[in-house]
């Protein structure tokens, strides 16, 4: 994430310094550099010729001191442990100049679990990026100063990006917090179920009109990422029937080298993964019930967060559909379903086990409380 949030910002004329403590790390900048820019000119981010004059633009350094010596922004993507964020941003507090925002891309861990190494918090905040994705999101601290969220906004908005500001920290921002329930609930209906990855994904890819369907996205985003987010421990409240059995199978693939697509195997095989072929969505009927039980899981994780106070229905439909290329957000999704209908297929997936009780007595509420319009 270091490498492509550094590329998006050389290209939009920025200059970058990039920092790594790993020798081996620092040396495989440059390859991953030119994976990230052909994606982005693929994906229509920038010209080909943008390239060469971004990557002037950025430095390689092993000296942390010397690589934020005149940063205005620090934007820290280090491994996902508490432990080692927080001794990062400790320093990173201590070598940086008064004026430098610093800023965390954690993708699981809340601003609240790194502010207080600061001896200031003003200037600190979570700016967080979605792989191939033009959503960024932004959550200050209790401490941070309201002009550094409006600079980090400007910023997003200078990347060409899409900034959504949060009204306050929640697991898994907006974006993740539906996603994660999805492809946690589309493992379930494999291991649980007694459905397999490709019904599971023709059903999702079928009804939302996507290109991949939750195990291709697994895929994409890494089964070690995924794995790592089943053994979190206040993950173990959710699907606990399933979460021995799921860890297992995830380590189980890990253990033999199906990474996803960064090995080249995953639930699928790459470069050409079986969900790209022609046919693919025709090979067998497609599941109402598989469809059904992935669009509660989109929907009802969707109104979760409106009912926590975290974003507006706008914004959070605005966070999926930016977020995953897709139509339709879960309050569009549940204005064509029809509250009524989506009630009883709620019902039907907390008895099947794939939606908690407490959870689904909450998005009842929020129902029931009219603040439905997108």
């Amino acid at each position: 994430m270091g490498c492509y949030n550094s590329i998006a910002a050389a290209i939009s004329g920025y200059e970058v310094v990039l920092y790594d403590l790993d020798d081996n790390t620092r040396e495989q900048i440059p390859r991953r550099h030119q994976e990230f820019a052909a994606m982005l000119v693929g994906g229509g981010y920038c010209q080909q010729e943008d390239i060469a004059s971004a990557m002037e633009r950025v430095t390689i350094s092993s000296d942390l001191g010397e690589a934020v010596a005149n940063a205005d922004l620090v934007s820290e993507s280090v491994f996902e442990r508490l432990d080692i964020k927080r001794d990062i941003h400790q320093t990173l507090g201590e070598v940086c100049a008064a004026n430098t925002i610093i800023t965390t891309n954690s993708s699981t861990l809340q601003v609240s679990d790194l502010e207080d190494v600061f001896e200031r918090g003003d200037n600190f905040a979570a700016l967080h990026t979605h792989l191939g994705s033009s959503l960024v999101d932004i959550v200050p601290g209790p401490r941070t100063d309201p002009a550094v969220v409006e600079i980090l906004r400007r910023y997003v908005l200078s990347l060409n990006a899409v900034p959504l500001v949060l009204k306050k920290e929640y697991p898994g921002y907006v974006l993740n917090a539906m996603l994660g329930p999805l492809l946690s609930t589309a493992q379930a209906l494999v291991l649980d179920g007694g459905a397999d990855p490709e019904a599971v994904d023709r059903a999702w890819m079928t009804s939302r009109k996507a290109v991949m369907g939750p195990f291709g996205m697994i895929d994409l985003f890494g089964l070690e990422l995924i794995r790592d987010s089943w053994q979190r421990e206040k993950r173990a409240l959710y699907m606990p029937h399933l979460r021995s059995q799921a860890l297992a199978n995830l380590q189980t693939r890990i253990d033999q080298g199906e990474l996803g697509i960064k090995s080249g195997r995953g639930f699928y095989h790459y470069p050409e993964p079986a969900y790209q072929q022609p046919g693919f969505l025709e090979a067998e009927e497609v599941s109402v019930e598989l469809q059904q039980t992935l669009e509660v899981a989109m929907i009802a994780n969707g109104l979760k967060v409106a009912a926590a106070g975290v974003a507006e229905p706008a914004d959070i439909d605005k966070a999926w559909t930016v977020g995953t290329h897709l139509e339709q957000g879960p309050f569009a999704a549940l204005a064509v379903v029809g509250a009524e209908e989506f009630a009883r297929a709620l019902q039907v997936a907390e008895n099947a086990g794939y939606f908690p009780a407490s959870i689904a007595a909450k998005v009842r509420a929020y129902l029931k409380s009219g603040h439905l319009a997108a």
